[in-house]
């Protein structure tokens, strides 16, 4: 989940060093099961990091197009969106016509929404939080969490798996603290790339809730990066949500009063 808030609100959205080469280390043979928890978490935390360092970065400006899939027919929003960090963003809707001018701000723990047609801007909190974002499979809270995943899970390797052709780790990951909106969650991530291809949150009960699938990998600035992710809820009927990377620019200068509440109504 935090790799689709910054794809759609970061972009537009998980590095340390390593003494062990990931590759060697898992090149060729089996993960061994009956290796001790503490080998199998720091191992699991060294994919993770890899995974964070192509995924994130200090700034990025990017368009993105989110699909919303109806009943009867489908919706595209187009928004562009400015990042800094995993605390500061702003995206601001170009289309369609209805959606058009209305703006976002994150600014650590709070979220802003200005509208043009009522010329307000709203903080959303408590319950607005948990509403859908434009009708999509995506809510407010789903993009609000910004903790590093390491500070929330204790994660091992499960196990390993072939997507689309691709040799991918499974990882497990379950929650050390309370305030969480997911108690587990799985990742499959590419063993050459360190690219999450599928991710799926369960409640503490074990009920999947939603699953996000990544395709179209391509290399973007030396790092590689899925330019579309297919978000589900797993609670609702049809086909998902898609958020397809139009442009991106990873690291560029960004004016300070881009995340400020007077950029709302500029």
């Amino acid at each position: 989940m935090k790799y689709v808030k910054y794809l759609f609100i970061g972009i537009a959205l998980l590095a340390f060093s390593f003494s062990t080469p990931i590759k060697k280390q898992f090149s060729g043979e089996q993960i061994n099961n009956n290796k001790s928890p503490l080998l199998q978490k720091e191992d699991a935390k060294s994919i993770i990091d890899k995974v964070d360092k192509n995924m994130t970065s200090d700034t990025r400006i990017s368009t993105t197009d989110m699909v919303i899939y109806g009943k009867r027919k489908n919706r595209t929003v187009r928004s562009k969106g400015y990042a800094r960090g995993s605390n500061e963003s702003f995206s601001e809707y170009l289309s369609p016509a209805k959606e058009k001018g209305t703006k976002m701000l994150k600014l650590e723990d709070k979220l802003w929404i200005y509208s043009p047609n009522t010329d307000r801007i709203i903080q959303l909190s408590g319950h607005m939080l948990k509403q859908s974002v434009m009708g999509s499979d995506l809510s407010y809270e789903d993009m609000m969490e910004d903790r590093e995943l390491m500070d929330l899970y204790d994660a091992e390797i499960v196990g390993e798996e072939t997507i689309d052709d691709r040799a991918t780790w499974i990882l497990e990951l379950k929650a050390k603290v309370d305030d969480i909106n997911y108690d587990k969650r799985k990742m499959w991530v590419d063993q050459q790339r360190y690219v999450p291809l599928k991710e799926e949150l369960f409640a503490k009960s074990g009920q999947l809730l939603k699953k996000t699938i990544m395709t179209d990998v391509v290399q973007i600035q030396g790092r590689w990066y899925p330019r579309k992710i297919n978000f589900k809820d797993m609670l609702k009927s049809g086909k998902g949500t898609d958020f397809v990377i139009v442009d991106v620019e990873f690291n560029p200068e960004i004016p300070d009063y881009i995340f400020s509440k007077a950029s709302l109504k500029k």
